[in-house]
């Protein structure tokens, strides 16, 4: 192991712990091992291979940077480290050293593909001057073909699917032809209210049924991609990708999950000098960081071990807990014992890691600080210099096996109070340039820190896609589907969001590809720094398939007939002989052209700068696609630049967050990022392995649910109030109509709660007030309201068959929409309208990302919150309208049970829907809590006061009497 150390001064001094200062120990050590950088600023005696934790005061350009508050020298410091007894060697250095690692590419795309040379007859062509054998052609022709393929859905399934929409599409136009001319005379305001309802929801079903009209399914082939970037003999010519870690506080993100996510990233299979995993630690939290150092001393032993026996998954806490039997098939007896005492050894890390929490609870009056003495530089969260950190790396740290590790790098950017850090988007793009100033490779990965490496392959699936020589140029970024583990069985509270995973992203990637959901992408990096996607042109005749022929009115680009293709293509040939007269002309301009490119690249960096920031290694390294570091920068001046692009005033007056990066403005940033980059002509990539790529943890309890909706729909409300709105931004880009009805969609649906708020109260006034939303009903409008009920279940069905979706998860999803609806969503609306138009905003606690008491026990578990009042008084509302229409109607005779029938249907469908929310209230032992008791008092209180108010058994005039027709005088 490489042994380093943390310093905090100059010159020779003995520090708290009684170590020697960096002098003294530089004269003892060779000069290969520590790497020194003094507190302040770069010493320049010590060499650039040797530099410690950064914690900068002085940035490039030599102005002061808001110092940490430094304690009295009088008084002496008592240290309290974390880790008392851990030798501050172990940790290893502050810089990355890249030492020629990342290897320029070869050969471009187009020279790939000239993998064999055809020079037509039967004679195989040479090959790097060899020639090659007949048994060879197959396997390079493979290596040639596509790395990828399209399958759409059979058309058994999808016509049919069409055909029901077009249907609906006709019966929902009769439905509201009858409803406008129908009008309820004694009930217009109940009326009046449900058709403007329905109005609503009828848009809401198109923005979101349309987009899925076209969808597909893609294969990727592993084989062919290591056949043409994998050559035997050479060095793999896949490309870098640097992986993003986010956390924030280890408290509700714990440590060890975080561990897991990271150990997964580290035993990838992908060649290990192309892979850099980046942590940013948001909360600048020590138990991150010396948790973090604990992973790599880990990973030394848990990576060979997982590439030695190719074990699935690669995180040690969910393959230790895998309910198989690994002892069948005849299993190697060395594989059973390396197996049982690399458990031992996990188990042994995890006492580690929960002892640093437990240590972690108590937090010193003081703060923390380092085992030299040196304070902790995170200790104020809210004002602390950026820190960076390289646990492994090419720095001569390698497994027990003595083979290179992955690059594992701490980042905790610079926070000062008075700035704006914009949250998760804002640690994403200072991850951005601490990446490209140090390894800079062409494609980055983002996961949630609870969101592990379930499929080793995850990255190769997603190169099948960015490095296709085909199609690969145009993707912006490789979206994979969110899976989860520790969800129940019936996924009352629809934590998997099957539907949308399985059916809308499905329909989106037919079109321009799925919408970006915050984690399980793989990014392509210019994508990112806002360029334009590049421009390819159509083969000529081929034509959009988009949409069928038959409907190619919904499509977003019109087809033409043969006669005007043919007409067309005769003016172009007109136009190329003149453009070819014109080409002459041009060539002799050509001299005062390339006098101008001085002047043109000195305009051209300056525009850069203003984009970038001021950073001219960054800078610098937005310009070649493929990546890579300057191989003649020494790592101290990289590491001057990495800290500087992390610190918080870096932003001031650039595109960060406006056109570059993740886009600042909601605190759903991933949706604003996905969007302008389709904006920009790009397209993105679904991509659903047969094994799951990644899988995380979800809130399975119905407050964290609930309030995880609320944030998502929070989000929804800003972008729909900026100017970066789908309804009125990015026309005239490369955005695809039927994609821009998507992302319309997603902003817009928030909205919806106030219309389902008032049509699931609609039952319960129609059963109290004895009105209704709809005349009687005739035999043409029983027809009508058959053929939408029959339509809705037909569209539902088919969408499940060729989704492959379950009826159980749609049901689910139904219902759960229902349940955020009048919940999640209506709070949403108005705290968005409140933060957007009075300023007030409102801060989000992050969400739990484990369970402490037993598998599932979460679930049970009751928090309450405002977000459940509403869908309790609908429930109590509805379930005192049947009683009372029930009571109603037994009172009146039978005449009355006619009408009642409607009324009681529309009411039970609301009820059915709340039904998972009801139980979620009742707990684990279907007990109701107290407050849930104290509010159904208090609501059936106020219910009963309108009953008596209203009284609607007995009439406005007086109660009528009739002669019963018996002689009482006899």
């Amino acid at each position: 192991m490489l042994n380093a150390r943390l310093n905090t001064g100059r010159g020779t001094h003995q520090n708290a712990s009684g170590m020697p200062a960096s002098s003294e120990l530089d004269s003892s050590l060779p000069s290969s091992q520590i790497p020194l950088l003094t507190y302040g600023e770069e010493d320049l005696e010590i060499s650039a291979d040797h530099h410690a934790l950064i914690v900068p005061q002085f940035m490039g350009n030599g102005n002061r940077v808001h110092p940490m508050p430094c304690s009295d020298p009088s008084v002496p410091l008592q240290p309290r480290p974390m880790v008392p007894k851990k030798d501050i060697a172990v940790y290893g250095y502050g810089s990355v050293a890249w030492k020629d690692r990342m290897e320029e590419w070869k050969k471009r795309q187009n020279d790939k593909l000239q993998v064999v040379k055809h020079e037509g007859g039967n004679d195989g062509g040479n090959f790097d001057g060899k020639e090659l054998d007949d048994a060879d052609l197959p396997m390079m022709d493979e290596g040639r073909q596509p790395l990828s393929r399209k399958l759409p859905i059979p058309s058994s399934k999808i016509n049919p699917y069409r055909m029901i929409i077009i249907l609906r599409l006709a019966i929902l136009g009769l439905f509201f032809h009858y409803r406008l001319l129908h009008p309820v005379r004694d009930a217009y305001g109940l009326w009046l209210t449900s058709v403007i309802c329905e109005i609503w929801f009828a848009v809401s079903w198109i923005l979101d049924q349309f987009p899925k009209w076209c969808p597909i399914e893609r294969e990727t082939y592993l084989d062919r991609l290591s056949l043409r970037y994998e050559k035997e003999g050479k060095p793999s010519e896949l490309a870098s990708v640097d992986i993003f870690v986010s956390t924030v506080d280890p408290m509700k993100e714990p440590p060890l999950i975080t561990a897991n996510t990271v150990l997964s990233i580290l035993a990838v299979d992908y060649p290990v000098d192309k892979v850099a995993c980046y942590v940013s630690d948001d909360g600048a939290a020590m138990l991150t960081f010396e948790a973090l150092s604990e992973t790599a001393e880990f990973a030394r032993k848990w990576v060979p071990f997982c590439k030695k026996f190719n074990i699935e998954p690669r995180a040690p806490e969910w393959y230790f807990s895998q309910k198989i039997d690994y002892l069948r098939n005849k299993v190697h007896p060395a594989f059973v014992r390396e197996r049982r005492a690399m458990k031992r050894e996990y188990e042994e890390f995890k006492v580690q890691i929960n002892g640093l929490v437990a240590t972690a609870q108590k937090v010193p009056e003081d703060g923390w600080t380092m085992q030299d003495g040196t304070p902790w530089p995170g200790n104020n969260v809210r004002d602390h210099p950026g820190m960076i950190q390289v646990f492994l790396g090419d720095n001569g740290v390698r497994d027990v096996e003595g083979n290179e590790l992955p690059s594992l790098v701490y980042v905790s950017r610079e926070k000062r109070p008075g700035f704006e850090h914009h949250k998760k988007a804002g640690a994403m793009n200072a991850l951005i340039r601490v990446s490209a100033v140090l390894s800079n490779a062409p494609y980055l990965l983002n996961v949630d820190c609870d969101h592990y490496i379930n499929n080793s392959k995850a990255l190769r699936e997603a190169m099948c896609f960015m490095m296709d020589p085909t199609s690969g140029k145009k993707v912006c970024y490789v979206q994979f589907p969110q899976r989860f583990d520790g969800i129940d069985r019936h996924d009352r509270y629809s934590n998997r969001n099957v539907v949308f995973f399985d059916i809308n992203m499905k329909g989106l990637d037919g079109l321009q590809g799925p919408i970006y959901v915050g984690t399980g992408c793989v990014f392509r990096r210019q994508a990112l720094y806002g360029f334009d996607a590049p421009v390819t042109k159509k083969p000529p005749g081929k034509t959009c398939n988009c949409l069928p022929k038959w409907c190619c009115f919904l499509c977003c680009c019109s087809r033409k007939n043969k006669k005007q293709k043919q007409k067309k293509e005769k003016t172009k040939k007109s136009k190329q002989r003149e453009a070819s007269k014109q080409i002459h002309a041009l060539e002799n301009i050509e001299g005062a052209i390339s006098e101008s490119n001085s002047q043109s690249s000195v305009t051209s960096q300056m525009k850069l700068e203003k984009k970038f920031g001021q950073s001219p290694v960054f800078v610098a390294s937005t310009l070649p696609e493929d990546g890579g570091v300057p191989q003649n920068a020494s790592p101290a001046s990289l590491l001057r630049e990495a800290i500087q692009v992390i610190s918080c005033g870096y932003e001031d007056k650039t595109e960060w967050g406006k056109e570059v990066g993740w886009i600042y403005g909601s605190v759903t940033e991933d949706i604003l990022t996905g969007f302008k980059m389709h904006c920009h002509g790009w397209r993105s990539v679904y991509c659903i392995p047969k094994r799951p790529a990644f899988k995380g943890s979800a809130p399975i309890n119905l407050s964290d649910r609930l309030h995880q909706v609320l944030r998502w729909a929070l989000g929804s409300v800003e972008i729909f109030l900026s100017r970066h709105c789908p309804i009125w931004y990015g026309y005239g880009g490369g955005l695809k109509w039927l994609e821009r009805f998507s992302y319309i969609n997603s902003v817009v649906y928030p909205w919806t709660s106030i219309p389902l708020l008032v049509y699931c109260t609609l039952p319960a006034i129609c059963l109290l007030t004895g009105k209704f939303i709809v005349p009687e009903i005739s035999n043409y409008a029983s027809l009508v309201f058959m053929g939408l009920f029959i339509s809705i279940a037909a569209t539902g069905i088919l969408e499940m068959q060729w989704g492959g979706v379950g009826i159980d998860d749609w049901w689910r999803n139904e219902q759960f929409w229902v349940i955020g609806g009048v919940s999640s969503h209506l709070f949403a609306l108005f705290q968005g309208l409140l933060k957007v138009l009075a300023g007030v905003s409102t801060s989000f606690t992050v969400t739990s990302k484990a369970a402490d008491d037993g598998e599932f026990s979460e679930l049970y578990l009751f928090k309450w919150t405002s977000l459940l009042i509403p869908p309790t008084t609908l429930l109590i509302i509805n379930i005192v309208g049947v009683v009372v229409g029930i009571s109603d109607a037994i009172n009146n005779g039978y005449d009355s049970w006619g009408p009642l029938f409607g009324r009681l249907f529309f009411a039970f469908w609301v009820i059915i829907h709340l039904y998972p929310f009801l139980k979620g209230l009742l707990g684990k032992q279907d007990r109701m809590p107290t407050i849930i008791l104290v509010w159904s008092i208090l609501l059936a209180s106020i219910l009963t006061l309108m009953w008596v108010r209203i009284n609607p058994f007995v009439s406005k005039d007086g109660p009528v009497l009739e002669i019963c027709g018996l002689n009482c005088d006899d």
